[in-house]
């Protein structure tokens, strides 16, 4: 999970309907349902997001697919955070996606699990600047609990993954496919001596306003090692 740096949405209606947050869920309900500027905070948190999926790290544009506004802590069990920026995010599936799926195949801020309650004490949010150390990617496409972590890290992690579906077939697949990938590149700068440096910025640093970033940045990450490293800290001196 890649940590998101917030900043200001600056979305007027927004700040202005937190203002007067709802207190009660049929409140919270009915105040986002009737929410006059969803496109735009939707379009401003997915360039905060450089595109990507704030849980998945899936490129929901480049899959044919849409993205909703996630809020992080529901609003049905917390109503006075429906309109705080601080508690929305951009995660796959716009509700008309959802009826062209099989329950299986859903995954994020959309799941059932998800949408009917979380422990907010044992959730790993994607605006917990240490997210990305509560996982690991395996070369079979499977998202798993980073080794060592002590019990209480463990048990968030994996909760996370099972609440969230991280670990279903679609994304298992697109992982493994990603990892693939990412090998036969790596092989070939090797093979003809390129610069592993570039390939890793490529994936990792080169990040705009429209394009956006690679998908599951943080697999990609994690392949490149002290390359990545050594790469993004260039970018920050």
């Amino acid at each position: 999970m890649r940590f998101i740096k917030q900043s200001p949405l600056n979305v007027y209606g927004l700040t202005q309907a937190n203002e007067n947050p709802p207190t009660i869920q049929a409140e919270s309900t009915s105040r986002w349902s009737s929410f006059g500027y969803k496109t735009e905070v939707l379009q401003r948190l997915c360039r905060q997001q450089c595109q990507l999926c704030c849980y998945s790290e899936v490129r929901a544009d480049k899959l044919g697919l849409e993205y909703h506004i996630e809020h992080i802590e529901n609003k049905s069990q917390n109503p006075t955070r429906t309109f705080d920026e601080l508690n929305l995010a951009a995660s796959i599936f716009s509700s008309d996606c959802l009826k062209k799926l099989q329950k299986e195949d859903i995954f994020g801020g959309h799941t059932l699990a998800k949408q009917t309650s979380v422990d907010i004490t044992r959730f790993v949010s994607c605006y917990q600047n240490d997210c990305e150390h509560y996982f690991a990617f395996l070369s079979d496409g499977r998202i798993v609990p980073k080794k060592n972590l002590d019990p209480n890290k463990k048990d968030k992690a994996e909760y996370t993954i099972n609440l969230l579906n991280l670990n279903c077939h679609f994304l298992i697949n697109l992982r493994k496919q990603h990892w693939d990938d990412l090998d036969e590149l790596y092989e070939e700068h090797l093979e003809k001596n390129w610069d592993l440096e570039q390939l890793c910025y490529l994936e990792l640093v080169s990040c705009d306003n429209q394009n956006g970033l690679s998908p599951f940045y943080s697999l990609t990450k994690q392949f490149f090692g002290k390359v990545a490293d050594k790469v993004i800290q260039q970018q920050i001196n």
